[in-house]
This record gives structure tokens, sequence and C-alpha cells, in this order.
């Protein structure tokens, strides 16, 4: 699967479980199913990668990766821990995700195509530094610009497909700004701008952002799904379009990125006792 608040991503969890509840009589799977819902379709892996976005911490205050000294590992590795993040996914999962919704995704993803996909995602989700994965998906959409392929066309529309809405921008500018709030409030850093200017900030920002994120979404869906044919990718695409996936698919947006917003938080406060407090 290919997926990551703020007041933003927490009303677009409340607003999912309105939805749910409004649409009765579907009703919230329960935790076993959720669990075995989670492996069948690769979320499990994608939740666990969430650990890997520690690494940016340092960047986004500004700091040197090395200025929290030995005991960073150990701290990461307490805070994005894998079986919490992934009781959180479950918690939340449990009391929104429909049954209709949870049955039709296991459904495909439990198919021969379907686990293919799992693998490849699996396997590009875990890839900690993924420069050269940026960097060999680049390439091959060159490649693709090069020849006029309709692959390209295709992955587009996949990428689209997984977040029609801009999600990911609005998120990772939610993250950001929890981020260096909870910083902020823990002395870690001191902020010379107050949260309108520095959301003003991000807004100015934005088109930069999205081309960016664009064009690293276009490059990892090109290195991920390099073995799979054009047919291939386009029955993918259908199936991701499909109502009852889009609603799959915003829900597990929604939760992932608002695990990685809370981490990032309880991370902030954790730097505290690591590092002096800093301008910003």
């Amino acid at each position: 699967m290919t997926y990551a608040p703020t007041r933003p991503n927490r009303l677009i969890l409340m607003l999912l479980f309105a939805l749910t509840v409004l649409a009765a009589p579907l009703r919230a799977a329960d935790r076993d199913r959720i669990d075995a819902f989670l492996t069948t379709t690769g979320f499990d892996v994608a939740l666990d990668s969430i650990a890997f976005a520690s690494a940016s911490a340092p960047d986004m205050l500004g700091m040197e990766p090395n200025s929290f000294g030995a005991d960073w590992t150990r701290i990461t590795e307490e805070v994005f821990d894998t079986e919490v993040m992934h009781g959180i996914a479950v918690d939340i999962l449990s009391q929104t995700l429909s049954d209709e919704a949870l049955n039709h995704a296991v459904e495909f993803y439990a198919s021969d195509l379907g686990q293919r996909l799992v693998v490849a995602e699996n396997a590009s989700h875990m890839i900690e530094d993924d420069t050269a994965k940026q960097e060999e998906g680049t390439a091959l959409v060159a490649e693709m610009v090069e020849d006029g392929a309709a692959r390209l066309e295709i992955i587009k529309r996949m990428n689209r497909a997984v977040d029609s809405g801009d999600t990911a921008l609005r998120a990772l500018q939610e993250i950001q700004l929890r981020f260096l709030l909870a910083a902020a409030a823990s002395g870690v850093i001191e902020l010379q701008a107050d949260p309108e200017d520095m959301r003003a900030m991000l807004k100015r920002n934005e088109g930069a952002m999205r081309r960016a994120l664009q064009a690293s979404a276009l490059a990892g869906a090109a290195y991920t799904y390099q073995d799979f044919s054009d047919a291939d990718l386009e029955d993918y695409t259908v199936a991701l379009e499909q109502p009852l996936m889009q609603e799959v698919y915003q829900l597990l947006n929604a939760v992932q990125y608002e695990i990685m917003a809370n981490r990032f938080e309880i991370l902030a406060a954790e730097m505290a006792d690591l590092h002096p407090m800093q301008d910003i």
C-alpha cells in the first residue's frame, strides 16, 4: 500500500468516523480482523516504516543529526516503537473501518496480483535510506518520458487514486508545524514566529512542496512497480479507483499521518533532555 496532524487530520478522522456511523447497517470491524487486514494489505509494514521518519527530525529543527548525543537512537526506538504504532492503528481502525470496506480491500489484496503488489510494496517501504530508490525511480521516469510510454500516465493516475485530495501535502505541513510547536513547548527550540505566521510560510511554499511530493511519488512508484506489466498496473489503478477502496485509502492515510504526527510530538518532548535550546 502507498501511504503518513493536527486539527485538520483529526477532523478527517472524525468525519470518516461520522460517515461510517451514518452508513448503517455497516459496523466497525473487530480487532482480530483488523490485524489480519493489516497483514494482508501490507499496511502493517507501512506503519513500521514510519520509524524511518525520525531521521528527518533534526533537519526540521535546523540541527545536525548528531546534535542529540548517544541517546538519540534509544529515544527514537522507544518513541517509534512498532508495537505501539500498530496498537494505535488497530484502535482507530477497529472503530472506523466498515466490514464492507475491509472485505473489499482484503479480497483484492488476497488475490494473486494483490499479494505480488504487497510483496513489492513491503520491500520498498523497508528501504531505510531511499536516496538510491529515488534516483533509480527518477531514471525510470525519464526513460518513460523519452519513450512516450503509456505506463507513465498509468502511474500518475494510480498515484492520484492513492492521494486524490492533496492529503499528503496537508499532512506533512501539519506534522511539521505540530513538531515545531511541541519542540518549542519542550524548550528544545525558541520560535521567532507565531503559529499563524508559520502556517503562512508553509502556505507560501506549498507549490514547491506539492511539486516535490508529486515527483517523489512518481519516482517511488516507478521503482516499486518496475517488475509489473502495464496491464497489472492498469488493473491495480482501476481497483484503487473503486469507491470502497477510496474509503479504505482515505482512512489509512489519515491514520498513518496522525500516528506520525503523534510520534513526532512525543519525540519533541523527549528531545528536551538531549539538547540545549536553539533559536529557529
